[in-house]
């Protein structure tokens, strides 16, 4: 075949293949067999591989190829992600309601209702056409980069009919896909997932896009971004444009002509939430007329033109086999319930939590009773209590653990604390879960050293304290031994390490782990002090005096600073190169807002987000709440409650010129 002749047929074979994938992964009706989709893509494949200037990024073989990500970069979304505020009964949704009639004036309010897909939220930028970002929501204003993986996603398309267009919405999991990959992560001996939601996050972050590719992720698009720019005037109208677009929405929204629509809405569909073939955990209603989202405004993290109603958690009944405790990287102890398996929520539970001793023993609940289970959020599995007419007459009382289940250590029991905790500082499991959780996301963010690598590194001990990570590469050798660790996956891990070297402050003080210092709790320290050693050398009076640290907190920070070999770790991360310093986006910013409390309100020329940023770059505070102590109100239009508020207690309201005029105005 020659060129022209290859491109023509090249050209057929694409209309055909998207066309089919259409029909297969979005209206779920194909209307050709797999051995004729197959045939199909073979011969393009064979034609792009002798032409390969026939190959584009919409090609439907790119889905297939295999490509590694060495690593994620980050995505600046053009408008924030926002989560949704929460309804968990009919009074929320009144409420809801009147709020929305107060700020629109308006006496009956029309909704479109939406099934709450539990699954992990994307942006789709298409250029010219085509797809050329995909991300995911991350903290709502910078996410993560997978265009490689989401353009596995079938059901996505590569190319559309719009020149430029973004588009929101839910990655998820089927059941049936679900299931398939955990009875193969059974028979291979890996853990299996928690629940869907979990198995789609996991899967749309694999460096190995091969692996997407094979566990047939799926999505629904529900969000038209800048809808009115294309002169669509509501929400209904935006998600039926979107199935004219060829993307997948999903079948079951609904208008309603007013919140009473919306309530015998949920009351239909709460029943049905397990005959989907996917996991929902509620029900998203947003307000109908998109021309009102900017009157009815946004609070710092949620649109108020929108709320989710959350389903109660579903309750069943199984028997408990046997409760054993674990311990967490604090020490503390844990009690787990091993369960009969039983499906709550559309999956299968064989454990959940008993939270501690007092839980247990308060509730006198006895190994063999036939218990309550329910899924918290519909995530974590956790026993409420035993059925009182179950149980068996020869039940034994349940008596806690006195020693640690990992180091065998004496349990110690804080005073006016329901927890126990293992205070062995070697004790194995606090020390790999210590890891963990300095390596993790939101810590020093170091990839490749997962759960199972640190255990591993820990037994052949490479692998003790966090300083040990730095001095991985000296075993270079060994590592790539390992089942499962090439010289791909250890040079990734080495690159990954090292780049943490170069973290702020913040994130080294919460990767420590200590003791009631969080991620907020970190930054707030970390831009008051600066360095590490300026913190260290604070007793628990100066700590406590600074707003939103208190005695609890300050006192856990100077008794970890005072263990000798907490310091000798600090000196040795030191020498290795890790950055003990905060650093701020410009290194030249003043601190004038030191000691400063703002609250953005209202609909300002950028997100939300980039004043709070700002305010915080230049050493302020920001809250979600008008109060006493608040400095300064930023408000744009439509502020609403929040400028009410500060009017009444006499709170400094600027505007965003006037708060452009103090971070210039000199010091």
């Amino acid at each position: 075949m020659n060129f022209e002749a290859a491109k023509k047929r090249s050209l057929v074979l694409r209309e055909q293949l998207d066309k089919w994938n259409y029909e297969y992964y979005v209206n779920d009706a194909p209307s050709v067999s797999d051995q004729e989709y197959d045939r199909a893509m073979q011969e393009l494949i064979a034609i792009e591989q002798q032409y390969s200037e026939l190959i584009t990024i919409d090609s439907p073989t790119q889905r297939v190829s295999g490509q590694i990500s060495e690593k994620f970069n980050k995505y600046v979304h053009n408008t924030p992600m926002l989560s949704l505020a929460n309804a968990f009964n009919y009074d929320d949704l009144i409420h809801f309601d009147e709020q929305i009639k107060e700020l629109t004036g308006l006496s009956e309010v029309e909704y479109t209702c939406e099934l709450k897909i539990d699954g992990l939220s994307i942006s789709l930028v298409y250029e010219n056409h085509l797809l050329i970002m995909g991300a995911t929501r991350g903290d709502g204003v910078i996410g993560e980069d997978v265009t490689v993986n989401i353009k596995k996603i079938k059901s996505v398309p590569l190319r559309i009919d719009h020149p430029n267009l973004t588009v929101r919405g839910e990655v998820y999991l089927s059941l049936e896909e679900f299931n398939k990959i955990n009875d193969e992560r059974i028979k291979l001996g890996e853990p299996e997932f928690a629940n869907p939601r979990n198995a789609a996050a996991g899967t749309l972050r694999q460096l190995d896009s091969t692996i997407v590719a094979k566990r047939n992720l799926n999505a629904f698009l529900y969000y038209y971004v800048n809808a009115l720019g294309d002169e669509i005037q509501n929400q209904y109208d935006s998600l039926q444009r979107l199935e004219q677009l060829k993307f997948k929405t999903n079948p079951e929204y609904r208008y309603c002509s007013n919140i009473a629509a919306v309530w015998a809405y949920i009351q239909e569909y709460e029943p049905k939430r397990h005959q989907l073939g996917y996991e929902i955990d509620g029900i998203v209603i947003k307000v109908n007329n998109l021309s009102l989202y900017n009157r009815i405004g946004y609070t710092a993290k949620n649109p108020k033109w929108a709320i989710a109603y959350k389903f109660p958690a579903e309750v069943v009944v199984t028997k408990l086999l046997n409760i054993f405790p674990s311990v967490g990287r604090t020490g503390r102890i844990t009690y787990n319930a091993v369960l009969e398996p039983v499906r709550i929520a559309g999956t299968i539970v064989r454990a959940a939590t008993l939270h501690n001793a007092d839980f247990i023993t308060e509730r006198d609940i006895r190994i063999g009773d036939d218990v309550q289970v329910k899924k918290a959020g519909d995530i974590i599995p956790e026993v409420i209590n035993y059925v009182v007419e179950r149980r068996q007459q020869k039940a034994k009382k349940w008596q806690e653990a006195t020693h640690c289940p990992e180091c065998q250590s004496l349990l110690e029991r804080v005073t006016g604390e329901v927890d126990q905790y293992c205070i062995n500082s070697v004790c194995p499991k606090k020390i790999t879960r210590g890891l963990e959780h300095y390596c993790s996301r939101n810590a020093m963010n170091i990839e490749g050293v997962s759960e199972k690598n640190i255990e591993r590194l820990y037994k052949i001990g490479y692998l003790k304290s966090f300083s040990d990570l730095y001095q991985l590469s000296q075993y270079r050798a060994e590592i790539i031994q390992l089942e499962n660790f090439g010289e791909k996956s250890f040079e990734n891990m080495i690159t990954s390490i090292n780049n943490s070297k170069q973290n702020s402050l913040e994130r080294l003080l919460f990767g420590l782990g200590i003791r009631h210092v969080g991620q907020k709790t970190a930054k707030l320290l970390a831009r008051q002090f600066k360095t590490i050693a300026e913190l260290v050398a604070m007793n628990i009076e100066q700590l406590s005096v600074i707003n939103d640290v208190g005695p609890i907190v300050a006192a856990s920070v100077v008794d970890y600073f005072a263990i000798v070999a907490n310091q000798q770790e600090i000196a040795l991360l030191q020498q290795q190169g890790i950055n003990m310093t905060y650093l701020v986006t410009n290194q030249t910013l003043s601190q004038k807002f030191e000691n400063y409390r703002f609250v953005i309100t209202g609909v300002l020329s950028k997100p939300r987000e980039y004043f709070k940023e700002l305010i915080e770059s230049y050493g302020g505070q920001t809250s979600d709440s008008v109060s006493a102590k608040t400095t300064y109100l930023l408000a744009g239009s439509d502020a609403g409650s929040k400028l009410v508020k500060a009017q009444k207690l006499n709170v400094k309201i600027i505007n965003e010129e006037e708060f452009n005029n103090l971070l210039i105005k000199e010091e």
